[in-house]
Formats: C-alpha cells, structure tokens, sequence
C-alpha cells in the first residue's frame, strides 16, 4: 500500500521525481489537465452548498471563500459564487482592503481565519470530494495499491491551525483518500 504525499507544484519535477523515483506523480492544481484538474478548488464541480446558508450554491470552493471573506472596505461578493470559467475569483487586500476574517454564511457572524477554514473551507471541499470527485478519488485508491503518490499544489502547508499559509487543498485530498482507505475493509 502506498502513501500520499504533498509536494510543491513550484519544484522541478525532475526534483521530485528523483526524491520518489517510483511514485506517480498527480497536479491538482487549476493548471492541471483532466480528470486531475477537477480537484482544483477553483473548478467548477456545480452547485455545492454554502455552509450555513440554506438554498445558496456556489460553483466552486474556491468562489464559497472569497465570496464569504469580509474587508475592512468590503463585505461578502455573492458573484464570486458563480464564477464557472476560474478567473477573477480571489479577492486582494490591496482592491479591497484589509481582510477582517470570513461570513459564517452568507448573513452569519464573522469568523477568524482558522474557524473559518474548519467551519466553511474544509467541509465544502469535502463536500465536493464525496459528491463530485467518486471516480477520482477511486483511481487514485487504485493507484495507491501499487505505488506513492505526490499530489502537486502550490500551496504545501498541512496544519489547518497554521494561520501563516494558505492551507493546501491536495492534504485535504490525502486526508479524504487515506481516511477512505482505512475505513474499507480488505
């Protein structure tokens, strides 16, 4: 049985590969092809409910969190829900001012960083692991029983109570397919 393992999209691949010669190496990143592309928090996978906001979809992760960041000049942008084509997404302090934390939903309490990603980040995307990514999520199990895998993001940080980086969406994929890989029986 093999591992999953997050490494940086920004490595050269001949890096890695020479770090693990005999892993499959996987880009979830908006930059990868199909199928893997999909794990992308910015691909639109359809409508996946927004946390704490009853009948409210968005069409990708990625729109739910900058949809629901608060700024010091802005509140939430219900458009970034519906962005399908995965441009102009991410909202910047330097249009919008400083970020003063997360909606708990579309109306909720503003959050912190870390609660937002507990609250708001991690269950959309698990949400769209379980409902929209079965198949992959089966090929790379699959893939698991012979080899490594190094899923590719750029961001590489694991710790959800890290507030310095962004967390990376590819552990929260090890995670979901690690966690699915115990819990079936062999």
């Amino acid at each position: 049985m093999g591992e999953l393992l997050v490494e940086s999209r920004r490595k050269k691949i001949s890096t890695i590969e020479k770090k693990y010669p005999q892993a499959k190496i996987i880009d979830v990143t908006s930059k990868s092809s199909q199928p893997w592309v999909k794990f992308s928090p910015f691909y639109p996978v359809g409508d996946i409910p927004i946390p704490f906001s009853e009948g409210v979809y968005a069409k990708t992760v990625e729109g739910i969190w900058q949809g629901l960041k608060v700024f010091s000049e802005f509140d939430i942008d219900r458009s970034k829900f519906k962005i399908e084509n995965m441009k102009g997404i991410k909202r910047t302090v330097r249009k919008h001012g400083k970020v003063l934390g997360h909606r708990k939903g579309v109306s909720g309490e503003l959050l912190d960083y870390i609660t937002a990603r507990k609250l708001i980040y991690v269950p959309a995307y698990n949400y769209v692991l379980k409902n929209f990514l079965a198949t992959e999520i089966h090929e790379l199990m699959d893939i698991l029983q012979h080899k490594n895998i190094i899923l590719l993001d750029y961001e590489t940080n694991t710790d959800i109570n890290n507030p310095t980086k962004p967390l990376s969406h590819a552990s929260l994929i090890a995670k979901y397919v690690m966690d699915k890989k115990t819990a079936v029986p062999l």
